[in-house]
């Protein structure tokens, strides 16, 4: 039976197991045959889930399919509704050294900001310069896409988080806590109970 995780990945840990340090072995003891499902950037933070299904890792990865990942992101700046309706519609970035326009994208500020635990160690306090969070909702997943696309309308990321993977969240977890999964709790929470066969595994779409 495949096994799922999923994990608050704290500020300046790497998603691999080997290598420079720290990594996702500070986070716990997982089964050699467990990976990430993408990627976080060692300075972002958030949702990592970890499984050894592959099928699932497909669904998640392909672009084709779609699934909505929500970051909470702190930027330098306000931004203005000019910013917000360039980052709905699609902005232009460098991926791989190419151009390349995002999809669409859900984008709300958040005001209040959220409450998430204190970031070791803390972003910089400027006085001279506001900041704000926004919630911004994505179907793709390119190399540090949401630093690129607030960058590229004029508000650069200050803080990233990870905050849900469709209907699996961040709720209840501490950085660096790890909790496990049924396959029928992963499924449904990122959407997928269609796919499942009456036995438990995963089936093919029709």
């Amino acid at each position: 039976m495949p096994k799922y995780f999923y994990c608050y990945k704290p500020f300046g840990v790497l998603c691999q197991f080997t290598g420079e340090e720290p990594t996702l072995v500070s986070l716990g003891s997982f089964p050699k045959e467990v990976y990430p499902v993408g990627r976080l950037d060692k300075d972002s933070e958030g949702l990592l889930l970890l499984t050894d299904d592959a099928w699932l890792n497909h669904q998640l990865l392909n672009p084709k399919f779609a699934h909505q990942r929500t970051y909470f992101v702190q930027v330098e700046g306000i931004p203005t509704e000019e910013a917000l309706a360039q980052l709905r519609e699609g902005v232009t970035i460098q991926v791989d050294g190419k151009l390349y326009r995002t999809k669409p994208a859900l984008v709300r500020v958040l005001d209040p900001a959220p409450l998430l635990p204190e970031r070791f160690p803390p972003i910089r306090y400027r006085a001279s310069i506001p900041d704000s969070w926004m919630a911004l909702t994505l179907i793709e997943g390119k190399n540090r896409q949401v630093r690129k696309m607030t960058a590229a309308v004029g508000f650069p990321t200050l803080r990233l988080v990870r905050q849900s993977i469709e209907n699996l969240s961040l709720s209840g977890l501490q950085p660096g806590e790890c909790r496990s999964l049924s396959q029928e709790e992963a499924y449904r929470c990122l959407g997928l109970t269609g796919f499942l066969r009456s036995r438990g595994g995963p089936a093919k779409k029709r």
